[in-house]
């Protein structure tokens, strides 16, 4: 018996398939250093063949982020490289600094923000992978969408927020 996941490759040799993404890469969403928020698609669904997703977030000084949520087939894990970020655990909320962690299982509450005077910048990790490009990309056009429009949004991307 193996404690290892189910078997996906069957070659013998070994395949020519890393992605390769260099720093100096632009973000995919926003701006870098502009005092704006940005995002990098480090490790899409699609690059991982389902198996996680990595997205770093540069976050501005005072950036806002989601109220109170849960995902029902997703995992969330929160990685701080830079500043301090504010997450939410379902209990209580901490301030998260340079090389603090938070994993989230499915139905776990969570949240997060940046409250302080300084850029913040972390790394999010979804588990399996989701398309969580088309949520990033299409959220804030969420402003003029009715209750009804924004519900099937949030349900089809596997995000459901509490009060």
């Amino acid at each position: 018996m193996s404690y290892y996941p189910e078997q996906v490759y069957w070659g013998d040799s070994g395949e020519v398939s890393a992605v390769y993404r260099p720093v100096g890469t632009p973000p995919d969403i926003g701006e870098s250093g502009t005092g704006k928020d940005a995002l990098h698609y480090l490790a899409t669904t699609a690059t991982t063949r389902g198996e996680f997703g990595l997205y770093r977030v540069e976050m501005r000084p005072k950036a806002g982020g989601p109220r109170t949520h849960f995902h029902k087939t997703i995992s969330e894990s929160f990685y701080i490289l830079e500043g301090t970020v504010r997450l939410f655990d379902g209990e209580r909320w901490v301030d998260a600094e340079k090389g603090d962690f938070l994993h989230v299982p499915q139905g776990g509450l969570h949240a997060f923000r940046n409250d302080s005077d300084a850029p913040a910048d972390m790394l999010l990790l979804f588990t399996p992978g989701a398309p969580r490009e088309e949520y990033f990309e299409q959220v804030s056009q969420l402003a003029d969408a009715s209750e009804e429009e924004r519900a099937r949004f949030f349900d089809r991307h596997d995000s459901y927020f509490v009060e």
